[in-house]
């Protein structure tokens, strides 16, 4: 079978498939190999409006010709357009009810066809059949019933529309086809043909197929559809490129890594479809709810229009009506939307900003977190280091001891030797040109410059004459701050000092503070030494720092807190944080990071973006209260009018009552679907204050300071 490039999951073939491709509709197979439809399709959003668009015109003249204006056979209008409405808008409540039966699952379309069906087949046979019913019209309960309810389904289906629509937007940034390089040339090839390990070429303006590093030629990257920040990023032989980001201003070429499913877009893709398609224990407690509710309004509206008829207090007709008013007044719409609304937009809002939630109970064991532990290297700092400051002797020049250290590390594949190199391209400076540049393995790097030897080691040991007392100073001050070094040495004398460090990540420091705002602890445990730990620590704000610690000691450290009964959330972007990613509560997976990390985490941030910590879990609370606020609504809403529809009413206001209490009851439930609509929509707004651009993967970390 073929599969999705976004979700990886299987697609059905065969002539029904084509119809519903053509339908806009799209299945996958589940596990026990049931067809689920995993995304709301927009036809039928497009069904609704073409429903709505007969049914309330229609409605709305039942209403003129039933309460306004009469006429000589205004009844039989009145019909015809009933049976417009409860055929072709209120068609879709039918085949539910056939579902229901069917599975032995009762559903709100079991409530909403038995009532409305009895008012249309009541009104309809006393019209046509005079004599055998009382002369009772009720076309307008039936019609309005049938049109209200169809408009909160479409505020619904417009709520799960616009949380999913970035799913579709996925889908969008795949090109069809891959610019391949064979033998004979350069072939256009379907995306599903591309192979690891083939060389793809791209040019300016397009779309990176399928993920790859580059091969040849030097571009910058537009990586918003991953990082939300439309800043290019450069990009040169080596450099990884990932399906759907825009090349910029060069041609290049590229080897396929992960191709189909297995890119990073098709993972993103396939996170949101497991976040839309997860029922969390919220969820299926409701579902659970509504299987019992269902038969037992029914029966309840028996019971209620029996007992009435019964007793002789009431005739058939006001019997009947009773019989509707509950089944329609019970009409558990609220109930059953009250998860999937609230869920659907605070997953989608979570989507915006670049957190997934994967799946199952992800959302509900966030919402429940008091404690946060997170790693440091790649959480908190962006996990390469950089300059942060550096010291030269008397006479030498920030610019001169920069041009000579980085003319030095030019070729050098360590870390701090690329730091160097990017701070003097970042000053606009050119590196010296040294010669027979040869590493001092466990020592440093060695050069010659116009017959001078010069050095960068890895500290002062080796040096003939040690350092000179400022430079002394220096290293000092920077072992004191949890800063590595190096020594730039001329001759064998030194005669300059470079401080490194790992910058903190962007929006770290706010993202502790948000975390403190919502009540939360906030633990950094990392395996660095201790120094450097704290120094990290006392620059963002966390409120305890846990240093040296191995990957076993952070899952004894985690189990440890859950042993004292804390729910912790753990944050973490290597594959040394995999085991207490997974034995978290819940695990936060940095999307930068790791493929284990993120196969581990509940929730992954595309983004490389502190602030999507606080932000997770704050919205997987305001979604979870949403749930309950909604579930409360609708279980209110019931508990009042069930008795009013049951006839509590009846010594104080007669059975007249009955003669709107229907429509009465089809207003209020939607108004109760509507407010549970609105009060999920509110999520749409949950956000941080102040909350700081994402930064792209792979950016320049920040400037350095320089201390002469």
């Amino acid at each position: 079978m073929p599969t999705d490039p976004i979700c990886g999951m299987y697609v059905e073939e065969g002539p029904d498939a084509l119809q519903l491709f053509r339908d806009n509709r799209l299945y996958y197979f589940c596990s026990s190999g049931c067809r689920i439809q995993f995304a709301e399709p927009r036809a039928q959003l497009v069904r609704l409006r073409r429903g709505l668009a007969v049914a309330w015109p229609a409605s709305a003249v039942i209403l003129l010709v039933t309460y306004g204006i009469h006429f000589a056979g205004w009844p039989y209008l009145a019909f015809g357009l009933a049976a417009v409405v409860q055929f072709y808008p209120g068609l879709p409540f039918y085949r539910g009810t056939w579902d229901a039966l069917r599975t032995r699952m009762g559903n709100m379309d079991v409530l909403i066809a038995v009532g409305t069906t009895a008012a249309f087949a009541y009104s309809t046979v006393a019209l046509f059949l005079p004599g055998r019913l009382p002369a009772a019209y009720y076309f307008d309960a039936s019609a309005l019933i049938v049109t209200l309810i169809l408009t909160g389904n479409y505020l619904e289906h417009l709520t799960r529309d616009r949380a999913t629509g970035a799913l579709r937007k996925l889908r969008e940034m795949l090109p069809s086809t891959a610019r391949v390089l064979r033998a004979a040339g350069e072939v256009d090839v379907p995306l599903a043909e591309v192979s690891v390990g083939d060389r793809f070429r791209v040019r300016p303006g397009e779309r990176f197929p399928t993920d790859g590093r580059l091969a040849a030629g030097r571009t910058t990257v537009n990586e918003a559809i991953l990082t939300g920040e439309s800043v290019p990023v450069a990009k040169g032989p080596g450099d990884r490129v990932l399906a759907g980001s825009m090349n910029g201003e060069g041609v290049v070429e590229a080897e396929a890594t992960r191709v189909g499913e297995d890119t990073f877009l098709a993972e993103v893709g396939r996170l949101m479809t497991e976040a839309e398609t997860s029922r969390v224990p919220l969820q299926r407690l409701a579902d659970r709810i509504a299987a019992v509710f269902v038969p037992a309004i029914l029966t309840l509206a028996v019971a209620a229009a029996a007992a009435w008829y019964a007793f002789g207090a009431a005739g058939f007709t006001v019997a009947l009506l009773i019989f509707v008013s509950v089944a329609i007044t019970a009409c558990p719409c609220a109930f059953g939307i009250a998860t999937p609304a609230a869920i659907v937009v605070g997953t989608g809002r979570a989507a915006e900003e670049g957190i997934l939630f994967k799946g199952h109970d992800a959302l509900e064991r966030a919402a429940a977190a008091d404690i946060v532990l997170t790693d440091k290297t790649g959480t908190l700092t962006l996990g390469r280091p950089a300059v942060a400051a550096f010291s030269g002797t008397a006479g030498r020049s920030d610019d001169e001891l920069l041009a000579l250290a980085a003319g030095l590390e030019a070729g050098s594949e360590h870390p701090y030797g690329r730091a160097i190199v990017a701070e003097a391209v970042r000053r606009n400076l050119r590196p010296l040109r040294v010669e027979n540049v040869t590493a001092l393995p466990g020592q440093g790097i060695r050069g010659q410059l116009e017959g001078r030897t010069l050095e960068v080691r890895a500290d002062e040991r080796g040096l003939a004459e040690g350092v000179p007392s400022e430079l002394g100073r220096a290293l000092d001050r920077a072992r004191a701050a949890g800063q590595s070094v190096s020594v730039l040495a001329e001759a064998g004398h030194a005669v300059g000092v470079f401080a490194f460090e790992d910058p903190i990540a962007p929006g770290a420091a706010e993202a502790v503070r948000a975390l403190h705002e919502d009540g939360l602890r906030v633990v950094m445990v990392t395996g660095d030494h201790a120094s450097a730990a704290e120094s990290v620590g006392r620059r963002v704000g966390v409120d305890e720092v846990r240093a040296g610690v191995s990957p076993a000691g952070k899952l004894e450290l985690l189990r440890e807190f859950q042993r004292q009964g804390r729910r912790v959330a753990f944050v973490g972007d290597g594959v040394n944080d995999a085991a207490a990613l997974l034995a978290a509560d819940v695990g936060i997976a940095i999307g930068a990071g790791t493929d284990v990390a993120r196969e581990a985490g509940g929730v992954v941030l595309v983004r490389a973006d502190a602030t999507g910590i606080p932000l997770a879990l704050r919205l997987a609370r305001r979604t979870v209260a949403k749930v309950r606020q909604n579930l409360l609504w609708a279980l209110g809403y019931n508990s009042v009018l069930l008795p009013i529809a049951a006839g509590i009413l009846v010594p104080f206001l007669g059975f007249g009552v009955y003669d709107v209490l229907p429509i009465t009851g089809a207003v209020a439930m939607g108004l109760s679907s509507t407010s549970v609509v609105l009060n999920s929509f509110s999520l749409r707004w949950v956000r941080l204050g102040g909350r700081s651009a994402a930064a792209p993967v792979g950016t320049a970390p920040p400037a350095a300071s320089a201390a002469g």
